[in-house]
């Protein structure tokens, strides 16, 4: 009887033999190998360019730049600084093409320790199932020489045999597939992160000095206490006996007045310890605000003069206002003479039938928001100017005929001298211009058909002066003279003229429909260089206008209390061109002889008409 046959056994021996004819003949190779191997032709599309050997052999350099093509060139973002809109300079090149977001787990930690714990426990099964792998293999290759042994030996291996393969098979199940232990979420937590790119910041400091300090100090004997105690004491005796002798009221009174007067010297004492402080901190926040302003008024020149015909314009720069002078007139304008920053403005009405309160504003450009000092007036300034010796000191005209003296150096806000009717006061308006009767007057000019607004003399010419009117125009003259020597109609009312201080023949005015007109006689005799709206035509209308005498720059004064500086083009303020060779001359006598070569041209003219 033969014996009988074991299919596992089977299985194995005949993958075993496939295995090795594999090795030994190799890969066979299917059928469809000669088409392979036969070569296949090309097809060429019928509108492919042809080319010929010098074109296919030319060659293209391509230049790879760290800029992304793709960036956008025309971002804008919102500055609160300047209140506008503005283009963004820098662009961010960088393009990212994979990005993964990730989070790391202490080792420490308990989800740390499972995670570890598990990746052990997959380690280990893999190295165990490759173990018994090999052990299998080994015993197939031992048993294949043995079949035939086996075959006619007897028949009570073979159950020995099966149970064997069949716990090996098992052993490898259950090794192949190791049990993980699910870790559950117990609080059903999904965690989501996003980048986003931070702005950069800017960093702006300032070093200064640090405050001078001084020690004081002082020793206290039981005498000097005593002392103290019993000059106390006096002193409170003293006032009983006062208060003894008063009525009741006046007691009241007195006690009231004592009260405010302890009150306010406290108040001050107080105010005047930081008040320095107070003022260095206010001009360095105003400068951080007002930076790009105080950066044109040092640094900006029109370059677009270079390209104009002798002509110009105006910078707005800083514009005064003061919430308490909102509806007064700027009724005078005056520079101090020794602090080139600082200027003083009078405030007012010309409507002579809607009289009212004045203010004296001192503003400095260093703190353009708020005025340096504040007096209040219950009569409408006219005019005022500075002393030359004594800059601190202020002179005002006001509308009820008083003149006062105000003295910037003592804290109270009172005039330290004023007129009264016993002292001899004027009766009328107190103008720029001194009215006398006329016996007293040198010369007389039939000059305008209106009021005169203003008169000023050439700050180079002695026998030079200028006047402008409500007629709309402005008159020069030659005061040895009778008629002006140039004569300019500017379509509205005149308010005020203003000689330029760097040079004999440059001059502005101001007229009621908003407008700024400066002249340079040198560069035009017959109109002005530079016409400029300033303020509104319909709502405002500019009354005063001054150049500072240091910098290249004019303020101007309207109806509504506002005070606008300017800054004059290069055009405005034209020097003499330097010669090879030769010095610029400069001086009041260059001024003087520029000034008379063009009053000469026109004394030589009026004889012939």
């Amino acid at each position: 009887m033969a014996p009988k046959q074991l299919p596992g056994r089977q299985s194995i021996t005949v993958s075993r033999g496939a295995r090795k004819r594999d090795e030994d003949s190799g890969t066979e190779v299917g059928e469809g190998t000669d088409e392979w191997a036969q070569s296949k032709t090309t097809v060429r599309p019928p509108d492919q360019l042809e080319l010929t050997e010098a074109e296919l052999k030319e060659e293209f350099t391509r230049i790879l730049t760290a800029n992304n093509p793709h960036a956008p060139q025309n971002i804008v973002r919102y500055s609160f600084k300047e209140g506008t809109y503005k283009l963004i300079g820098f662009v961010n090149q960088m393009a990212i093409h994979y990005s993964q977001v990730g989070n790391l787990i202490p080792k420490d930690s308990d989800e740390g320790r499972r995670q570890h714990y598990r990746d052990e426990l997959v380690a280990g099964s893999q190295e165990s199932a490759k173990v018994v792998v090999s052990e299998t293999e080994l015993l197939e290759e031992e048993g294949g020489p043995k079949e035939a042994e086996a075959e006619t030996g007897s028949q009570t291996d073979i159950p020995a045999v099966e149970a064997a393969e069949k716990v090996a098979e098992e052993d490898l199940i259950t090794l192949k597939q190791p049990k993980e232990r699910k870790l559950t979420n117990q609080f059903n937590f999904s965690e989501r992160a996003s980048q986003t790119l931070n702005n950069p910041l800017r960093d702006r400091e300032c070093q200064m000095e640090p405050p001078p300090r001084t020690n004081f100090s002082a020793t206290a004997n039981q005498w000097e206490i005593y002392d103290a105690y019993v000059e106390e004491l006096e002193k409170q005796e003293k006032t009983k006996e006062k208060e003894k002798t008063k009525t009741p009221v006046a007691t009241k009174m007195g006690k009231m007045a004592m009260r405010k007067t302890t009150s306010m010297e406290s108040q001050s004492d107080d105010i005047t310890k930081v008040t320095q402080a107070a003022k260095i901190v206010e001009r360095m926040v105003n400068q951080n605000t007002y930076d790009d302003i105080a950066q044109d008024f040092k640094y900006y020149e029109d370059a677009a003069d270079e390209y104009r015909d002798q002509e110009g314009t105006l910078l707005p720069l800083w514009k005064f206002q003061n919430d308490k002078a909102k509806r007064l007139a700027v009724t005078a304008l005056c520079w101090n003479p020794k602090y080139n920053d600082l200027f003083a403005v009078g405030h007012g009405s010309y409507d002579f039938m809607k009289q009212s309160r004045g203010m004296l504003l001192l503003y400095s450009m260093k703190n353009p928001s708020f005025p340096e000092y504040i007096f209040n007036s219950d009569s409408g300034i006219m005019c005022l100017d500075m002393h030359v010796d004594h800059p601190y000191l202020v002179v005002v005209g006001h509308y009820d005929g008083n003149v006062a003296i105000y003295n910037l150096k003592k804290p109270h806000f009172q005039p330290a001298f004023r007129s009264s009717a016993k002292s001899g006061k004027h009766t009328d308006p107190v103008w720029q211009c001194s009215k006398s009767y006329s016996s007293q007057f040198l010369d007389t000019y039939d000059a305008h058909n209106m009021a005169v607004d203003a008169v000023s003399w050439n700050p180079y010419h002695t026998k030079v002066f200028m006047s402008c009117s409500s007629d709309w125009t402005v008159k020069i003259w030659d005061h040895t003279i009778k008629t002006p020597m140039f004569i300019y109609d500017l379509n509205s009312a005149v308010g005020d003229v203003a000689w330029a201080p760097y040079s004999s023949t440059v001059f502005a005015a101001v007229t009621t429909d908003g407008k700024t007109h400066v002249f340079d006689l040198s560069v035009n005799k017959y109109e002005a260089i530079c016409n400029q709206p300033v303020v509104a035509k319909k709502k405002n209308k500019i009354t005063h206008v001054q150049f500072n005498p240091l910098h290249p720059i004019i303020i101007v004064g309207d109806e509504r209390g506002h005070v606008t500086c300017l800054k004059l083009s290069p055009n405005l303020r034209k020097m003499p061109k330097e010669k090879k060779g030769q010095e610029v001359q400069k001086g009041p006598a260059v001024e003087i002889a520029k000034l008379d070569k063009l009053l000469n041209l026109v004394r030589e003219v009026k004889p012939k008409t």
